[in-house]
């Protein structure tokens, strides 16, 4: 069974105040678990990172990042709709980024913290976000 079906299943079955569950839908091209270990080879933590392909520079740009903390946001291959998927709880939604490419990397970097210098945080797309206002209004 697909995960995001899964998923589903488990918001649908877990009663009626959760049939209401707000999904944020999204789509990346590539999806990284990055594994970041410091120099004495002790693991730092978990992420993954979310990119987008620049077709004006040929490489891929960090879009958003988030912690690993839960295997239920390792990406998983969707074979339904093709690709990889992470699904987590952001705050009051459950947030699904499904991903065309997926790699899970293991450094002594972290490749989110260095890329800042190629595109600056600030100028980067990021996830998109639901405000109060809007979660009132698709709630009712």
């Amino acid at each position: 069974m697909p995960f995001v079906l899964a998923c589903a299943l488990l918001v649908l079955s877990s009663g009626p105040e959760l049939a209401e569950e707000i999904v944020v839908s999204e789509a990346v091209d590539l999806a990284e678990v990055n594994h970041f270990y410091d120099e004495n080879g002790k693991l730092v933590f978990d992420q993954v990172i979310f990119y987008d392909w620049s077709d004006d520079e040929s490489r891929y740009h960090v879009r958003a990042w988030r912690l690993l903390k839960h295997a239920s946001q390792f990406p998983q291959r969707n074979w339904s709709l093709g690709g990889y998927e992470s699904v987590w709880r952001d705050g009051d939604v459950l947030r699904s980024v499904r991903a065309s490419a997926f790699r899970e990397t293991w450094t002594q970097h972290d490749p989110e913290l260095l890329e800042r210098a190629a595109l600056p945080k600030e100028q980067r797309k990021e996830l998109r976000t639901v405000g109060v206002q809007a979660l009132s209004r698709l709630r009712h």
